[in-house]
């Protein structure tokens, strides 16, 4: 097993370094791998993930029992303590003594015999006392209290508390934290025995799977191995896709015939979902790499109506003005939405980029709304929690680019409207009310979707109309 704990103590030294992203290193790390056992992968992915979602918490209690700050470590020390510390307090099924035994013969392989006195003093002394780790104190520091405990950076917390008030927070926090199983959504032409058939196909390759309460063609699933390596994957019976990023689609009400042009459509659910219900979708991304991903899924999944081009969305196309029946827009974002899958974005993202990111946002909106039709739909979407990226552009393209707001309980199901009704409730309870202030219609076309209330990732949609 020593061999396999070095395979994530590597990958935790790379990302330090700022090499990569965890979820695209983990990736390729894995496939690098594949010959292991799935057992011996799970872990390597486990450890990871773990120690990357949990890092901000581990590192508060290595400062409470190292005479050395985390800081001042050297990296593969602060990496393998990390690694280390979060086998012992979330890994029930590795020895204590085993990850202690094994981080020591991890350093001295590494070179850093001299250091092994050191590492296993402050592991034996977690250890010993991992029951009753100190927190800070949830009454005199209620926001290092949150970000210790759920490992979110102080300003995001803090933003979300202004935002949205304790009780909202802490849930949501909660509810980036909990386990996020793969989504995969079924092709929408398959249904009845054909579709039952397929689940039993996959249930009986050893994985689980659990129905959306939204969606009836969007499963959750927990199997060994990557998804596309499932019975009917290859076939294009499905693909992976969030609840949320199909529920974006929902919202726009594509109708048979409609051309829709989706113009940030990397890594390109949402265009194949709308290609199942429109006459004719174009799909546009920024490289040549994001493109070809599009184009060999459309290709996977059947949908010969997918047209795919390299393009910058903040580029006016003259060609497109006034053409799209509906237009799709994914704008990029800081993200925060997503942070249960991709952990590490919370330690990258920094506020002068998410304000750079609301200007790049508004630019490629001033320029992609251009192309709808008078009468038809302008889907605008993120992946984020940030009322300056979600709610001020609903004010922007409502009042400064000649849309009407369309209300989303005729598109999208009643169970997430109620869920969003009951979010909101709590914010007046709270008294926390919308930092923009949005009139009704303006309301009534936009939804927040928060891990811990609604299935799925946090993702926001609206839904607007070209008027003339």
């Amino acid at each position: 097993m020593e061999n396999i704990r070095e395979i994530p103590l590597d990958i935790l030294l790379a990302l330090e370094r700022g090499e990569e992203y965890s979820s695209r290193l983990i990736r390729a790390v894995l496939d690098k791998y594949d010959y292991l056992q799935n057992r011996d992968k799970a872990f390597i992915k486990r450890v990871t993930e773990g120690t990357l979602e949990r890092q901000l918490e581990l590192d508060h209690y290595l400062n409470c029992y190292s005479s050395v700050p985390v800081g001042k470590m050297k990296p593969l020390i602060r990496c393998l303590l990390r690694m280390s510390l979060y086998q012992l307090l979330y890994m029930d099924t590795v020895p204590d003594s085993a990850v202690c035994n094994e981080a020591c013969r991890l350093a001295a392989k590494r070179g850093f015999g001299g250091l092994k006195g050191f590492v296993n003093g402050v592991l034996r002394k977690l250890s010993r006392e991992k029951e009753a780790l100190p927190l800070p104190d949830r009454r005199e520091d209620p926001l290092g209290y949150l970000s210790v405990k759920y490992s979110m950076p102080e300003w995001i917390a803090g933003l979300w508390l202004e935002e949205y008030g304790a009780e909202i927070t802490e849930t949501v926090l909660s509810g980036l934290m909990d386990i996020h199983p793969v989504s995969l959504r079924f092709h929408t032409g398959l249904q009845g025995d054909e579709l039952e058939e397929t689940l039993e196909r996959i249930r009986s390759a050893g994985a689980q799977l659990q129905a959306s309460g939204y969606l009836p063609y969007v499963y959750t699933v927990t199997c060994e191995g990557a998804p596309d390596g499932l019975p009917g994957f290859s076939q294009g019976k499905f693909t992976v896709q969030d609840v949320s990023s199909a529920l974006a689609v929902e919202a726009a009400g594509i109708r048979p015939g409609d051309f829709v042009l989706d113009a940030c459509a990397a890594p390109g659910g949402k265009a194949l979902l709308a290609a199942e219900r429109a006459g004719k979708v174009l799909a546009r991304d920024v490289s040549w790499e994001k493109a070809e991903r599009i184009r060999e899924s459309a290709l996977r999944m059947g949908a010969g109506n997918v047209q795919v081009q390299v393009h910058d969305a903040a580029v006016f196309d003259e060609k497109l003005a006034d053409s799209a029946d509906v237009v799709l827009l994914d704008v990029p974002c800081s993200g925060l939405g997503v942070i249960g899958k991709k952990r590490d974005i919370k330690y990258r993202v920094t506020k002068e980029r998410m304000d750079s990111l609301a200007q790049l946002q508004r630019e490629i909106v001033r320029t992609c709304s251009r192309y709808v039709r008078p009468g038809g739909t302008l889907l605008y979407s993120t992946c984020t929690i940030h009322t300056e990226e979600n709610e001020e552009m609903v004010r922007y393209i409502s009042r400064e680019l000649g849309f009407e707001p369309e209300p989303l309980n005729e598109v999208l199901p009643k169970e997430i409207l109620e869920a969003g009704e009951r979010v909101e409730r709590l914010r007046r309870e709270q008294g926390k009310e919308l930092s923009v202030e949005l009139d009704p219609g303006e309301k009534s076309a936009c939804l927040q979707m928060l891990p811990g209330y609604m299935e799925g990732d946090g993702f926001f949609v609206a839904r607007f109309k070209r008027k003339g």
